[in-house]
């Protein structure tokens, strides 16, 4: 198969747009499948995991693919709800084109607008599908108005439907035959040649002469107009009735770009400071590159990496080249994927999408090579996960278990993060949703065998002082035997946020032996870890040991650092103790008509707006806020606005408590502190 008769084609939107369906109808019609398989019991070839079938609905982008008019067709369905994004926009990358699918009584919804946008930034040719038009009630002159009206005038339609509801019965369509068209179709067709013609210079001024273009010349500056993004086709279907999906295929064939369309690939040197690039032409005798855009890690069947081939050619066996990590892996079998079906090819050639288990050491976004090679294509960006629980295992046997297994499904994961928090010493798992987290959670029990429980998670709350204080305490202690004896007199002084913390010695005259100064600070040190109000670590203060004493008999390290201890929690109690919480820079992209309700929102969470911004029709609320107010945030954005916000969130700094939360908090810690005292 020469690289120019593929197509790579996503197919992106929100959900129940009819993604999955529209797939299946067209596996069906390549005879790549001899049953048209169903969503509703769970036959269909994309949705191939059990969880999918359950719920109805795609979480996975699924794999497929066929020949039609020879051409062949690596067929990419994404999942339609914003809670796997993720995977959407890793199925994205690796196509040619992406048609965005839009249910045509539902209209355009939040993931239409957020996966075109994912599919502008990534530079991908897109064509618009309207479907489902066999549903009652259905209005293709509104919906057509309102594509136009969010996506702009450069949609233009190409299949106009006859009828609509269930008196829809056929698509006519304009970019042929114009002798056969209406005279209203006709008008409509005159408008597309106009659109595509402009991206040829010659070709226009021959259009605006009246010269007769021929269908040749029409067809290539069609390609070339959607390649540069110039025109937007809009189509319609209805995989239900099976009306425009042999008019969809069709169209890919003959207008939608290939690999050799999209050009070469550049690829930008490893090297730190290198500005280098090298380009990778879409060709059969070239070096082989390729880019890693999807990873399945499962118990079964291993590590499964998928690659999109940009250049060159593979056989079957061999090694891969990998730049991040310096290193060489053996391969020994290569898959075309077909849903859930691994199917073993003897070689990839360019412009291929394909699959090679058990590379151990290639992740999402690496780019490979058959030789070596300091380069590497642009990683692709993902969402930034903001919904986390702490987790822990139900059984204490499965630590090992556990640490594995989310190693695994966070490598698979893109938008799956698993930590350890330090302070908290919590382990914590983040997703883009409450729904994103069950999905993997059930996973979890079913692939793994591993079940959590998961709360939420503790906020890193630390203490310090505000004033300068001073105590000392004296440990002394006889029962038979030696005794206990040390003294420490020291002053606490806060420091500027972020300083940490500053041991002084200015013991003068030998009162403390220099050799029991460190016995102080491991003291105060231990008291640093474990918090004196709250139980939070103690941060931001300089602590100055200026006297004590000793006794020549009963003195020790174990002594002083008894006393050096005391002494630190006498003195900070005196020096305005405060607890720090951590204020996050918060970034809300909605539609305008939500400001009010965001905005009022954020200052009931002691929220700050700090700025906004326009940024493609939508609106952007920047705040600083505490971390503590956002716990939930996800579930309640999306209450507000109805799911059409998204929000990022990264630390900005630490910020003293106000006094009346401060209470509520340090009230809180207390039967927790009591009981690990018990």
């Amino acid at each position: 198969m020469k690289v120019e008769d593929t197509r790579n084609i996503a197919f992106i939107g929100h959900g129940d747009s009819g993604k999955t369906s529209l797939v299946e109808l067209m596996l069906f019609k390549a005879k790549a499948t001899t049953r048209l398989g169903e969503i509703s019991d769970g036959t269909t070839v994309c949705d191939s995991e059990p969880d999918e079938k359950d719920g109805k609905h795609s979480i996975d982008c699924g794999l497929a693919y066929c020949k039609w008019k020879d051409r062949s067709f690596n067929i990419i369905d994404t999942p339609g709800y914003p809670d796997f994004a993720a995977e959407a926009i890793s199925g994205l990358s690796a196509a040619d084109a992406a048609f965005v699918t839009i249910n045509a009584l539902s209209g355009i919804m939040v993931n239409t607008r957020k996966m075109w946008d994912h599919a502008t930034n990534l530079n991908i040719p897109k064509a618009i599908l309207i479907n489902k038009l066999d549903i009652p009630n259905v209005n293709f002159e509104e919906i057509l108005t309102s594509v136009r009206e969010v996506f702009g005038d450069k949609c233009l339609l190409v299949n106009n439907p006859v009828g609509a509801g269930a008196d829809f019965s056929a698509v006519s369509n304009l970019t042929e035959n114009p002798e056969k068209l209406a005279p209203e179709l006709k008008k409509l067709r005159d408008q597309l040649i106009e659109a595509v013609v402009e991206v040829n210079d010659a070709l226009l001024n021959k259009y605006l002469d009246g010269k007769e273009i021929s269908e040749a010349e029409i067809t290539e500056a069609f390609r070339l107009a959607i390649l540069k993004g110039k025109v937007i086709p809009v189509l319609a279907t209805s995989m239900k009735k099976d009306i425009g999906v042999n008019e969809l295929m069709d169209f890919i064939v003959k207008y939608m770009p290939s690999p050799v369309d999209r050009g070469a690939r550049t690829a930008f040197s490893t090297a730190k400071d290198d500005k280098t690039e090298e380009s990778f032409q879409p060709i059969e005798g070239g070096v082989f590159s390729a880019y890693m855009f999807k990873c399945v890690s499962d118990p079964f069947v291993g590590r499964l990496s998928y690659l999109r081939i940009y250049s060159g050619s593979l056989d079957s066996t061999g090694s891969l080249y990998n730049p991040r990590t310096k290193k060489s892996e053996r391969f020994m079998k290569i898959f075309k994927i077909f849903g859930k079906e691994q199917r073993p090819i003897d070689k990839a050639f360019c412009g291929d999408i394909v699959v090679i288990p058990k590379l151990e050491d290639v992740n999402i976004g690496d780019t490979v090579f058959t030789v070596e090679k300091s380069f590497r294509f642009p990683e692709v960006k993902f969402p930034q996960p903001m919904v986390s629980l702490a987790a822990e295992p139900k059984s204490k046997g499965d630590e090992q278990r556990l640490s594995l297994a989310l190693h695994k499904m966070s490598q698979s994961d893109p938008a799956f993060k698993v930590l350890r928090d330090r302070q908290t010493h919590e382990l914590v798992i983040t997703g883009m949703s409450s729904l994103h987290i069950d999905v993997l959670l059930n996973r979890l029990k079913s692939k793994y065998d591993v079940q959590l429980n998961t709360k939420q998670p503790k906020i890193p709350y630390k203490e310090t002082i505000l004033a300068k204080s001073a105590a000392s305490h004296k440990h002394k202690k006889q029962s038979g035997g030696r005794g206990q004896y040390g003294e420490v007199y020291m002053r606490l002084e806060p420091l500027p946020r972020s300083e940490g913390f500053k041991f002084v010695d200015e013991i003068f005259g030998g009162s403390i032996p220099s050799q029991y100064l460190p016995a102080i600070e491991k003291g105060v040190l231990e008291v640093l870890e474990k918090g004196v109000i709250a139980g939070c670590q103690v941060v931001d203060i300089q602590v100055t040991v200026y006297d004590g004493s000793y006794h020549e008999v009963d003195s020790s390290e174990a002594a002083f650092k008894i006393a050096g201890g005391k002494a630190f929690k006498a003195a900070f109690m005196l020096g305005k103790p405060a607890l720090l919480e951590p204020i996050v820079n918060i970034e809300i992209n909605t539609p305008s008509k939500y400001m009010g309700d965001i905005t009022g929102d954020l200052n009931s969470r002691r929220g700050r707006i700090t700025g906004m911004d326009t940024s493609g029709g939508q609106q952007i609320i920047k705040a600083t806020i505490p971390l503590g107010e956002i716990a939930n945030y996800s579930t309640e954005l999306r209450s507000i606005t109805a799911g059409e916000a998204s929000y990022s969130i990264e630390f900005s700094h630490y910020d003293a408590v106000p006094h009346k939360v401060q209470e509520a908090i340090v009230a809180k810690s207390k039967p927790q502190e009591e009981k690990e005292e018990e």
